[in-house]
């Protein structure tokens, strides 16, 4: 297992699945294990860091009581007693807060012996750690808490000494700023930020910089810097070289064509690294990527610390292939010689090889794509004729030749959703570092609309470096809201850029411009999916040929990834405009609505089989795309084939706990269509229902319980809302041969059904048989939901008549069921009757942490009658504890937030009356609690007779 504490507390079992560990004292008590992995930790010591230095008498039992929770969620064997206290057996490699130091002692070491790269890739190791306060579930503990962000800001400032000493300053300086603004009296990071400014060509900065620091000191403390401070400003007054970057390699090199870089070099350290690793390996290695993502950039960067001639040779104003040859003829500056033979003095391509011959030289051919044939040629020919040669091309397609090193250049890496530290991420570090350069001072106070607008520009650093320029007139927030229109919005770039790189919509359009008219509608077609496509999807949605689509990967217009085909969301929206432009939209939506409608009917069944789990990862990859077919057939007018879509994927909707988001859109196709006797409109109906939980008109459509509907899910819900059909006796008599008769997955469906009939009669000995067959039925053919229904009936059951530990065991199986599908909102039904059961073997706080769980995961996915149900439990902890007006207000609070529509929600309204009613009885409110009782009776109507029995001997309890 892995133990994680810097930040909230988390265990991960040896498959990296999370653990779940327990309530609020139990995580602390891990926490404090933890910090003393391996060792043991006295009773006394832990006593004090749950409860402080005035512990409660019974602290001892409570401790103990924590423990056992403890053991449960871990393994016994994991947490062991000794007559001293307590251990946790585990080494301390295993706990993230050792493993910290563990790494930056070796990152130290590896920066004493002189290896600073070892040591920055030992350094991120070991930060990437952190996910926020560290020991956040243990407040007691500040001390060791203040230590550890004590050793990780001194982690931050080594390795940023071990990246300085690589060179890189200018990465360092936006990340610095942000360091010096939240520790302004570190003088070490001020002194850090003095050495990356000068390091960057920014000298009168880093002056300002030490200036602000003295006044700082000054003003705050009284104090004139320190000794490490002020031999940093000496050094720059000095200009001392030892303050520049990492020296490139020495020698008598010549780099032809290779301009100096006016900013910073940011997010490609890792990448720089490859590259010239490659250029050792290979002679020929192309750098590939769709335009703006970066690829000049960091082949002039390579070329930079080459350790051989460079000629760096520009082909984008070249537009005929007969003049690439004298183009690096003239970059190389090869003069015509008198005495040159006739075939060589007129062959350019002749006379490159005759200079070339025995050169050392690194020959890097920029921007190839609208000449890649070309191209392709020259290099060949060259390669081969000129041994110690060595090429590098960037294109936004491979150059196709053997011996050819590709080497993808791919947008800069971004945070993903919620992750801290934004500026760890290359994206928000170059957006800092440009916007720093227009607007100086900027810090990263607008973090959240920053990491939007790198988002959304897909991390290409060309459109992240147009967008920061707009901060000379947009606030950071006023840039992000206009993204929409991101060709308008970026359309100012360096005058002195080429022509193609001023504008984002230029960028694009080069691209777009190579392409065949074959390949420009297969690129604008594709547009019409909006989460990527299967190659099967494309060919058909597209109605052209597979080899199209592999074309403009091959051309960096489309990425694969995990087997599906998508476009950066600013390639895209340019192609999407070509679309509109051809006046295809409607055709191509009509077509991908049908290959969408085909998909959801046919994996609907299979979603009730042993194969579902794969069904649903499928209908998950295609969600967006599914969602898009059903909007897009509305605004068609084709409302059959929205019915028809909502109602096959209201089965993947509820097993996937996306109700909420299922309800939405079958609201908007009950908004534009007509009632009528179709089981697909009932499906609508009954979907839209999960939202609001209101009423529901199914309109014409008749359930009469007797013949199960085609849409097998349907058979599902309509019971759920409309509760037994009239004919109840009848349906609670069906014989087994007529069960028989019904296809597998029905036969469990009908088996579960007829056992909360029976269940409701009165007979948990019929209901508990019909469950077994139901379970039986639903394992043989590997449907887990299935399984999960029948396994929460038997749990029911099983609390029903007192076997509380059974009722824990069979939540909990449900519960693992659940969580294969990935179905939050079953999760916290289950959960809550495993709460309900453990309650009642007195096990109060870990039932109240149970109830409080399925709060929170009720209250994200909307699910009503299960919060209520939640309360209802929090209600009775209450009750148990004496506190009688807490828990009237908790079931109060439970009433009005239970559905009042829905069937299947009548138990838990009935049971939150009955406890009600039982609050009343013991703050000895006679007529209360007699009110309550009767309008259980009442509700009930003969057809719930456990509870129906509960309030009569409640009732005959108060002397009715």
């Amino acid at each position: 297992m892995r133990f994680e504490i810097l930040g909230p507390a988390r265990v991960r079992d040896a498959e990296g699945r999370p653990v779940a560990i327990g309530g609020p004292r139990v995580r602390a008590l891990l926490v404090l294990l933890a910090m003393d992995a391996g060792r043991v930790v006295t009773q006394e010591h832990l006593i004090d860091g749950l409860y402080g230095a005035e512990p409660p008498e019974t602290a001892a039992n409570a401790l103990q009581s924590q423990v056992s929770r403890l053991r449960r969620a871990l393994g016994r064997d994991l947490v062991e007693f000794h007559p001293a206290g307590y251990r946790l057996a585990v080494e301390a490699a295993d706990v993230d807060a050792h493993r910290f130091e563990l790494l930056t002692a070796q990152a130290r070491e590896a920066m004493r012996t002189g290896d600073p790269a070892r040591a920055a890739t030992l350094f991120r190791e070991a930060l990437d750690m952190w996910r926020g306060t560290p020991l956040a579930d243990a407040p007691l503990a500040e001390a060791a808490a203040t230590r550890l962000v004590e050793l990780r800001l001194s982690a931050v400032e080594d390795r940023v000494q071990a990246e300085l000493e690589l060179g890189a300053h200018r990465e360092l300086a936006a990340e610095l700023r942000e360091l010096v603004a939240a520790h302004p009296l570190r003088e070490r990071l001020r002194a850090q930020l003095m050495r990356a400014l000068y390091g960057s060509g920014r000298q009168a900065e880093a002056l300002a910089a030490y200036e602000e620091g003295r006044r700082i000191l000054d003003d705050e403390l009284g104090v004139t810097p320190g000794s490490e401070l002020a031999a940093a400003h000496l050094a720059v007054l000095r200009a001392d070289p030892s303050l520049g970057p990492a020296r490139r390699p020495e020698g008598d090199v010549s780099r032809k064509g290779l301009r100096a870089q006016l900013t910073s070099f940011v997010g490609r350290a890792d990448d720089l690294d490859r590259v010239q690793a490659l250029l050792e390996e290979a002679r020929l290695v192309t750098l590939i990527g769709p335009g703006g993502s970066g690829k000049t950039r960091l082949a002039t960067e390579a070329a930079a610390v080459a350790p051989r001639d460079v000629c760096f040779v520009e082909l984008a104003p070249i537009s005929d292939e007969a003049d690439l040859a004298q183009a690096v003829v003239s970059a190389l500056d090869l003069r015509d010689s008198l005495h040159a033979p006739d075939r060589i003095a007129g062959d350019a391509v002749a006379r490159l090889v005759a200079a070339l011959a025995e050169r050392r030289l690194l020959l890097v051919l920029d921007n190839c794509e609208h000449l890649v044939a070309a191209a392709a040629a020259l290099a060949d020919r060259l390669l081969a004729a000129c041994p110690h040669l060595r090429l590098m091309a960037t294109s936004r397609e491979a150059l196709g030749i053997t011996g050819e090193s590709i080497f993808p250049v791919a947008p800069l890496r971004l945070p993903p959703p919620g992750a801290p530290g934004a500026l760890d991420y290359p994206a928000v570090r170059l957006f800092a570092d440009r916007a720093a350069a227009v607007r100086p001072g900027f810090t990263l106070d607008a973090e959240g609309h920053v990491i939007r607008i790198c988002r959304a520009l897909d991390g290409l650093p060309l459109a992240i470096e147009l967008a920061a320029a707009r901060l000379r007139s947009l606030s950071v927030a006023e840039v992000a809201a206009r993204l929409d229109d991101r060709f308008r919005l970026l359309a100012r770039g360096s005058r002195t850029a080429l022509p193609r790189h001023q504008t984002l919509r230029a960028v694009v359009a080069w691209s777009w411009e190579l392409l065949d008219a074959d390949e420009q509608a297969m690129a604008r077609r594709l547009t019409v999916f909006v989460g990527g496509a299967t190659l099967e999807a494309a060919e058909r949605v597209c109605g052209l040929p597979e080899e199209l689509l592999t074309s403009l990967v091959e051309k960096s217009l489309v990425e694969v990834v995990n087997e599906r085909y998508r476009m950066l969301e600013t390639i895209r929206a340019f192609c999407a405009e070509r679309l509109a432009e051809a006046g295809e939209v409607d055709a191509l939506r009509r077509a991908h609505a049908a290959h969408y409608l085909d998909l959801a009917v046919t994996a609907d069944p299979h979603l009730r089989r042993a194969e579902q789990l794969e069904w649903l990862a499928l209908l998950d990859e295609e969600r967006d795309d599914l969602h898009a077919a059903l909007r897009w057939s509305l605004g068609d007018g084709d409302t059959a084939t929205a019915l028809t879509l909502v109602g096959s994927l209201g089965c993947y909707w509820w097993f996937r706990g996306r109700r909420a988001e299922g309800a939405a859109m079958a609201a908007e196709v009950l908004a534009a269509v007509e009632p009528g006797p179709t089981e697909e409109y009932a499906m609508c109906v009954l979907v839209a229902a999960w939202a609001d939980h209101t009423q529901v008109d199914l309109g014409p459509v008749r359930y009469d319980g007797e013949s199960p509907f085609g849409w097998e899910f349907l058979n599902v819900m309509m019971p759920m809302f409309h509760g037994p059909p009239d004919n109840y006796d009848m349906i609670a008599t069906m014989t087994a041969e007529a069960i028989e008769e019904l296809s597998p997955w029905m036969r469990g469906l009908s088996h579960a059904g007829l056992a909360f009939m029976r269940q409701n009669l009165g007979m948990p000995d019929e209901a508990w048989a019909h469950l077994e067959r139901s379970l039986e039925a639903f394992r043989a053919l590997g449907e887990r939901w299935g399984s999960t229904l029948a396994l929460s009936g038997m749990a029911d059951l099983a609390y029903q008549e007192g076997d509380h530990a059974a009722a824990v065991e069979l939540a909990g199986q449900a519960e693992a069921l659940a969580e294969e599908l990935g179905a939050v909102e079953d999760l916290a039904d289950f959960g809550c009757r495993k709460a309900d059961a453990v309650a009642h073997l007195g096990d109060l706080a870990e039932a109240e942490w149970q109830y409080l769980r399925v709060v929170e995961l009720a209250t994200r996915t909307g699910a009503r009658e299960t919060l209520a149900r939640a309360h209802l439990g929090l209600g009775g902890v209450a009750m148990s504890r004496g506190e009688l007006t807490e828990a009237k207000a908790l079931m109060e609070q439970a009433l009005k937030e239970c559905p009042t529509a829905w069937y299947s929600a009548e138990d838990t309204r009935m049971r939150i009356m009955l406890g009600l009613g039982e609050v009343a009885q013991a703050a000895g409110d006679v007529e209360t609690a007699r009110h309550w009782y009767t309008a259980v009776l009442t509700a009930t109507h003969g057809s719930n007779l456990p509870l129906a029995t509960k309030a009569t001997e409640a009732l005959s309890a108060l002397g009715a």
